[in-house]
């Protein structure tokens, strides 16, 4: 059992290294440069008629479109990233997946501006209305997560005895898995929605919505592995406190995973639920925990 909890220690060091992760960040930099500089050229491409798309594309029509490209290359790190501070806390990983779903929120700003029409009454306009409901909805997530986050670091850091060790490792192996998985994932997602774009000839207006391709599928498999890491706690605590604190923020995930299948308002709700939901389980923890 010890040497396979070394072999996903070692092989978890060797994946997420601070040097991989350096070489990672960088190469999203450039990437989101790149892609913001070919964005552009494309939508202006488009605009002097160089070519055209079989298809409706808003994301070609305004040059503030071209921020979703960078936003989406910045996206996948902050996945990679949850994948590496998965195995340090419940907590921890929660408030990942909460900054992913405020970016998400906030890309999807940037891709629906040129859907928004100012010569008529605001509020009758479907596109308008989702607009304020983005804003107010990264304004309140904004200090939302904040308020996680500074609760989060009021928490004990507690030593690492030899059970605690083992479920950390556990946790490792999770995310060593977790990684392929992802990628295979993105890739197929990303596939399926650009085979659906050209090649659909029954329905080239209704693909699949942009905004939510692959993170449909992320969060489905992230509530997996939240899951099985909830169940990998079962050894290592009994405390009841802890139990429903990691059992709350998989409902959290939950929550987020349900809302990509809603629109409007009801999309924004649940993204804020969500959080208000895990800030509560959070406060309560620490209340108890105070308590004992």
């Amino acid at each position: 059992m010890n040497t396979n909890y070394n072999f996903f220690d070692t092989t978890f060091e060797k994946i997420f290294s601070d040097e991989n992760r350096k070489h990672i960040e960088r190469a999203t930099l450039w990437l989101s440069i790149i892609g913001f500089i070919i964005h552009l050229m494309l939508i202006y491409s488009k605009k002097f008629n160089l070519f055209s798309t079989p298809f409706e594309a808003r994301l070609l029509d305004d040059p503030i479109s071209a921020i979703y490209t960078p936003f989406s290359i910045i996206l996948i790190y902050e996945i990679y990233l949850l994948i590496v501070y998965l195995p340090r806390s419940f907590t921890t990983s929660v408030s990942k997946q909460f900054e992913i779903i405020s970016l998400i929120i906030i890309r999807r700003i940037f891709g629906d501006i040129p859907k928004v029409e100012l010569n008529v009454n605001w509020f009758e306009f479907a596109a308008n209305r989702q607009l304020i409901y983005d804003l107010a909805g990264v304004l309140t997530l904004y200090f939302l997560i904040y308020m996680f986050n500074k609760r989060r670091e009021e928490l004990t850091k507690k030593p690492l005895d030899e059970r605690l060790k083992k479920f950390v490792s556990s946790k490792r192996a999770v995310s060593v898995f977790l990684l392929p998985v992802l990628i295979f994932t993105s890739i197929y997602s990303a596939t399926s929605w650009f085979m659906e774009l050209f090649f659909n000839t029954q329905s080239l207006t209704q693909f699949k919505d942009i905004n939510a391709v692959f993170y449909n599928e992320f969060f489905t498999i992230l509530i997996l592995a939240d899951v099985f890491i909830l169940l990998l706690s079962f050894q290592y605590t009994e405390r009841y406190s802890q139990l429903i604190r990691n059992t709350g923020f998989v409902i959290c995930t939950i929550l987020i995973r349900l809302s990509f299948a809603t629109s409007g308002l009801t999309n924004v709700l649940l993204i804020l639920t969500s959080v208000v939901f895990g800030l509560l389980i959070l406060r309560i923890y620490q209340a108890i925990e105070k308590g004992t």
